[in-house]
């Protein structure tokens, strides 16, 4: 068989594929456009390829006049999954605004502290364990529960780790500086608190949160700006430590800790210029200050304390993990602490 001959088509029905290379087109006759086109890029009118124009266009992108909505999950394939509209559905991640509390210990922690929950969204067919704890106390407490399909909670989730459970909650209180004084003062003890200067890792004060819980500390300090604030996946890492240890912001760090001083607290700084932790005496009412792994402390507010302390490393590796490093020094704090109140004084 004869190959057939190569070159320019020359039938006037012939598809202009190729329109897009250069100024010499397949089969055109430089007569301008047509509303109606027949190429893959369509003019308006009847066109019926993938990029439509007009009102009777039927694909996911649709037309003005076209009656039908768009199915939340038509990228998914011909057939789509219709899921229920629900004002948490399209909601920013990013804002401070809607706080969500997810898997089942930060849930029932959040419960059993009193936390203001507005809805708890629980995954279909998982009611047991934990999860039954909390349905129980929810329906005691008269709240919302809504049994949602896994993709719904995977898409609400911050933390990617929800465990089946996710609740909707009031946002997280900030406290006075004062507020967590008093807390001492009421448990007749010498206030501990731990500043945070500059840690911005979510996870790190997460742990941190929860380290204090365990320690003993009554309340964490942090600044308003270049700070980690209270979020989902600060909850969800401290393991609902967040509804038990008050946080406060504050303005300016420095100006705080003349304040904590008036107030009679020795300010400690954790640096590898200072003595080592375990040799210092931190018994009495003391701020414990905390830098960023990178960075440390910032120069003024290590000269603003009262005295530094070292936790000392014998490996390649120059520093400790912030969450780290607050844990080992709050530990020793709470240490000295228990020895003192047992038998009088540190051995």
């Amino acid at each position: 068989m004869a190959r057939a001959k190569m070159g320019r088509p020359t039938d006037k029905t012939a598809k202009k594929w190729d329109d897009r290379k250069g100024p010499k087109q397949w089969g055109s006759k430089q007569e301008g456009s047509k509303p109606a086109g027949k190429g893959p890029y369509k003019a308006t009118g009847d066109a019926k390829g993938p990029y439509k124009g007009g009102p009777t266009a039927k694909g996911p992108f649709k037309g003005e006049g076209d009656a039908r909505t768009f199915r939340k999950d038509d990228r998914r394939g011909p057939k789509n999954r219709i899921v229920d509209v629900d004002p948490y559905d399209n909601y920013d991640k990013e804002e401070d605004n809607i706080n969500l509390i997810e898997g089942r210990n930060p849930v029932l922690e959040a419960l059993k502290s009193g936390r203001e929950i507005d809805k708890i969204f629980i995954q279909k067919g998982a009611n047991e364990g934990s999860i039954r704890q909390i349905i129980a106390i929810a329906r005691e407490k008269n709240l919302l529960i809504k049994e949602v399909d896994k993709i719904k909670l995977d898409n609400l989730s911050l933390t990617h780790n929800h465990q089946g459970v996710i609740a909707s909650a009031a946002l997280y209180k900030y406290y006075e500086i004062e507020e967590i004084l008093d807390i001492a003062k009421e448990k007749g003890e010498d206030p501990f608190i731990i500043i945070l200067d500059e840690i911005t890792d979510n996870h790190n004060l997460g742990a941190i949160i929860r380290t204090a819980d365990a320690a003993g500390v009554h309340g964490i300090i942090i600044p308003k700006r270049r700070s980690a604030s209270l979020t989902p996946v600060v909850a969800k890492t401290s393991a609902g430590a967040i509804e038990y240890v008050p946080v406060s912001k504050v303005t300016n760090i420095n100006q705080t800790l003349e304040y904590l001083k008036k107030q009679g607290l020795w300010i400690v700084g954790a640096d590898m210029s200072g003595e080592t932790y375990y040799q210092k005496d931190m018994t009495g009412p003391i701020a414990l200050v905390i830098g960023s792994e990178g960075e440390g402390i910032g120069r003024l507010i290590r000269e603003n304390c009262d005295y530094l302390v070292k936790i000392p490393m014998s490996g390649k590796i120059s520093s400790l993990n912030a969450g780290v490093s607050a844990g080992i020094i709050a530990y020793d704090i709470f240490r000295q602490r228990q020895l003192k109140s047992l038998k009088g004084g540190i051995h």
